[in-house]
């Protein structure tokens, strides 16, 4: 479907513009090998407003023809731009930021712009008592996020570190998630390919 870029961002969500909407798709988990499940998704990046993006995901195990089966995975959370926090931004808590953004303009936003892109920093935080802290970079229509720190609770499953990709061809959002549990390396964890779905047809 068509994408309009919105044109009343936030100055420094202009990086993620493409993100922002409702994406849904089928992915496999593993490498997607015969053995390896199927999975159907919704992934909800949303502008609230502040300079950072509301992010939702649900998954639903399914058959290989796309039948759910059951819920398989619920994340929330939030993507920003990496940048020292000011006294003009919101917070902690429900202490008040000033009426301006910090960043104004997109000029603002472009000195902010490295080599390799903008740095990004996201914050998941799943059911069972993990939280996941993420660093990465966005460029363009690509994103690299590697975990710098892991909350679990004491009764959490292992879980040491993972990484995500993410980029937009041809109009649809590829993903790749590979996850370490405890000892061993990253191993490929889950994959998909979304496309983007105008709110009145989204399906929950």
């Amino acid at each position: 479907m068509a994408f309009d870029l919105p044109t009343d961002l936030t100055p420094e969500l202009v990086p993620f513009a493409w993100l922002i909407g409702t994406w849904e798709g089928a992915g496999r988990l593993g490498e997607g090998e015969a053995e390896d499940g199927y999975f159907w998704q919704q992934v909800t990046f949303r502008d609230v407003g502040g300079p950072y993006l509301e992010y939702r995901s649900e998954s639903w195990l399914t058959e290989a023809d796309g039948t759910k089966l059951r819920i398989l995975a619920v994340e929330n959370g939030f993507w920003s731009l990496d940048r020292q926090q000011q006294d003009a931004d919101a917070g902690p808590g429900m202490t008040p930021g000033d009426i301006f953004p910090v960043l104004r303009s997109a000029d603002d936003v472009q000195k902010l712009h490295t080599d390799e892109g903008f740095k990004i920093q996201a914050h998941i935080v799943h059911p069972g008592g993990l939280s996941e802290l993420y660093y990465g970079l966005i460029d363009g229509p690509r994103i690299q996020l590697a975990t710098e720190g892991l909350l679990r609770s004491k009764n959490a499953k292992p879980y040491a570190s993972s990484t995500r990709i993410y980029g937009l061809v041809n109009g649809e959002l590829f993903w790749r998630w590979d996850v370490s549990q405890g000892n061993l390396d990253l191993q490929a964890h889950a994959s998909a390919a979304l496309k983007r779905v105008a709110a009145e047809d989204s399906v929950n």
